[in-house]
């Protein structure tokens, strides 16, 4: 066992490396069962292993196995050597378009993969976005997640600033909750702060969110604002798929980019 990697909300991550050869280096995730029993969140947990070690996608992070003792539940996951998305974005600020582009691109494929899958993601934000030895996007963390095939819900899930109008007034959800998340994320790489922020507080925000009340600070390129206003869209199915995302002008004219 090395160095911890960061602190979750029931334990540690780690990075280790496997005893038999070859010597192969990951994030072990510890997670303390008596914390977990105690948040009545078995059923959760559970349910994160299940959809996570069935996944297999580049921009999605591997889930390989698990082991447990008494006390612990340990998960064997990826190592994703760039660290966490959320900590670049806050030491600088914001990203460049090109630079958010490219990253909305990676996420938007990941998503449209768990979606073929019938598995809504509903906690997508920086924090659960980690980068890997090359800088690509792993979409980690699926606590929220859900395998839906009837495909509505009616759990309030996810953080408050990438809920969309349907979840903070209370209406049955879709998978197109991620869609909606995915606008939030891309605006919030640009401007540096989530779009529907409201200085009043939690009841502000709930309610620009209701009213989609959407607004862009200058310099922002009119194709950036397109994307993500097709994105933010109060209807769900008013809201941009993904292969309309990665056909996007915003996302070709860098993806065809050096």
């Amino acid at each position: 066992m090395g160095r911890p990697l960061g602190k979750g909300q029931f334990g540690r991550v780690y990075l280790v490396r496997t005893k038999t050869r070859p010597a192969f280096i990951l994030a072990l995730k510890t997670i303390y069962k008596s914390e977990v029993i105690a948040a009545q969140l078995e059923a959760q947990v559970r349910r994160e292993i299940e959809i996570q070690s069935n996944l297999r996608h580049p921009n999605v992070l591997r889930l390989y196995g698990y082991f447990h003792d008494e006390k612990r539940l340990f998960l064997m996951l990826e190592y994703a050597a760039n660290g966490e998305l959320y900590r670049q974005l806050a030491k600088r600020g914001r990203f460049s378009e090109k630079r958010s582009s490219r990253y909305v691109a990676q996420v938007a494929d990941a998503l449209r993969y768990l979606h073929s899958k019938r598995i809504i993601h509903r906690d997508i934000k920086p924090e659960n976005l980690l980068l890997g030895l090359s800088g690509e996007i792993k979409l980690g963390d699926f606590g929220w997640s859900v395998h839906a095939p009837s495909n509505r819900r009616t759990t309030m899930c996810g953080t408050l600033d990438y809920l969309p109008p349907e979840m903070v007034e209370g209406r049955a959800h879709n998978n197109m909750v991620d869609n909606w998340a995915l606008g939030v994320l891309a605006y919030e790489f640009i401007c540096g702060f989530a779009p529907f922020e409201d200085k009043s507080g939690k009841g502000g925000t709930f309610m620009r969110i209701a009213r989609v009340d959407l607004r862009f600070p200058l310099g922002i390129s009119n194709e950036a604002k397109d994307l993500i206003s097709r994105l933010l869209r109060y209807a769900p199915h008013d809201r941009l798929s993904f292969d309309g995302v990665l056909a996007h002008p915003w996302i070709q004219c860098y993806a065809k980019a050096s």
